[in-house]
């Protein structure tokens, strides 16, 4: 196949693995909470969900392996508690949360139906599609994500040219900020170290690419998807931002249905809503099989463990997916606040020339980083203020960022070290 042709496969690809259904119920809210700020709210957004994604794939195509090998210079002890971690909210998280999405959206306004029962129907058919693998999901994927994406654009473009009143303020405190840790939501950092895996595999087996065509094509091809996604999260914050004197909500999922509603009509916000039905469970069948996956490899391809996992996924999947979206995305911060943060030194260093992320580098980052992401995930669970004796030393912890400078600090100073015993 010819490289360009297969670059922009690549490129349609990587979008839809990193546009799930789940994500286009954030960038609305924000951009309405955000009002005339929404630039600002845009530009954090798509820094945590749109560059350090994107980032994450280049660095798997340099390194061309695995999620082990984006932490195996930490060590490799530490690579697959990283995965396990990574894998473990994976499907305790986004996973479920993809069955309430589905009911909120598709369910909920035209069945009478519990959120228990769908849960608990949705799972029982990721089960099924998990433990039988098919080619149909990918076929049907081909067809949802132009779908969706044409819809997202017709709102967009009706909404944006629509007649209507002047923007508030924002509600935020630390608006450029706040559109980053509402990036975290989107889990794309974590799905870009997963993702980018599943890229490369994929490219290996054709056996048709060297590794400098590989390395540019996943290169290009990021590019080009990080450019699909800043139009489509830009677009939908734009038009958050322009309804929010004539829209009263605070639900994600209630402010995209009446965007759509506004623009679109009842059988608009009908067909986008069985869209995002179908996307979610293809995301959610995703989840629970890469999750199975990395463990039936662990075990040594045990397919035991491969159906345990699927059928434990599953279960997770009905426990917390009957709940609603805002409790699933309030639920995942202190996760997220942990385990982001880690990953975006993770993705930041594989990216770097490798004289300035040496395994020293890796390891004192790394360490750093957990170290003040302690606060960030502690404080959640305690009343607040508790921890404002610790966090008012520590720069940026307020804003739930105080990793940011010690990490910075620790990677200038091994570095300086370094170069000073080569010169020594």
């Amino acid at each position: 196949m010819n490289p360009t042709k297969q670059t922009f496969i690549v490129a349609f690809a990587l979008f839809s693995l990193f546009f799930g259904a789940g994500n286009l119920i954030l960038p609305p809210l924000l951009g309405y909470n955000a009002g005339s700020s929404w630039p600002l709210v845009l530009l954090g957004f798509a820094i945590s969900a749109v560059i350090i994604p994107i980032l994450a794939i280049y660095g798997h195509a340099r390194l061309q392996g695995t999620l082990l090998d984006f932490a195996n210079k930490v060590s490799p002890v530490f690579a697959v508690v990283y995965g396990v971690i990574v894998y473990a909210i994976s499907i305790s998280l986004p996973s479920p949360r993809t069955a309430s999405v589905t009911y909120e959206m598709s369910i909920a306004p035209y069945f009478e139906m519990s959120s228990l029962t769908l849960s608990a129907i949705y799972f029982s058919l990721v089960l099924v599609f998990a433990l039988n693998r098919t080619k149909i999901l990918s076929l049907i994927g081909k067809f949802l994500t132009p779908l969706i994406i044409l819809i997202l654009l017709v709102i967009i473009s009706i909404g944006l040219f629509a007649d209507v009143t002047p923007m508030k303020d924002t509600i935020f405190s630390s608006t450029f900020t706040d559109g980053i840790l509402e990036g975290y939501q989107t889990f794309d950092a974590i799905g870009g170290v997963v993702v980018g895996g599943v890229i490369v595999v994929s490219l290996a087996l054709q056996g048709k690419f060297n590794y400098e065509e590989k390395k540019q094509m996943i290169a290009k091809a990021g590019l080009l998807a990080g450019f699909g996604l800043i139009i489509i999260y830009g677009g939908l914050i734009a038009l958050g931002a322009s309804y929010n004197t004539t829209i009263i909500t605070e639900d994600r999922v209630e402010l995209l249905q009446v965007l759509s509603t506004t623009t679109l009509g009842n059988i608009g916000t009908s067909f986008l809503g069985v869209l995002v039905a179908l996307a979610c469970f293809t995301t959610a069948v995703g989840i629970v099989t890469g999750t199975s996956d990395f463990v039936k490899k662990l075990t040594g391809n045990s397919q035991l463990a491969y159906t345990i996992t699927a059928v434990i996924g599953c279960i997770i999947g009905v426990a917390v997916g009957q709940f609603d979206v805002h409790y699933i995305i309030a639920v995942a911060v202190p996760a997220l606040m942990f385990i982001y943060p880690i990953t975006i030194v993770l993705i930041l260093l594989n990216v770097l020339p490798q004289q300035f992320a040496t395994p020293l580098v890796f390891k004192v980052v790394t360490i750093l980083t957990i170290l003040f992401s302690i606060p960030d995930f502690v404080g959640f669970f305690l009343e607040e203020g508790a921890l404002h004796a610790l966090t008012q030393y520590i720069p940026l912890a307020t804003k739930g960022m105080g990793w940011v400078l010690p990490a910075f600090l620790g990677f200038v100073g091994v570095n300086l070290w370094l170069k000073g015993r080569r010169v020594g």
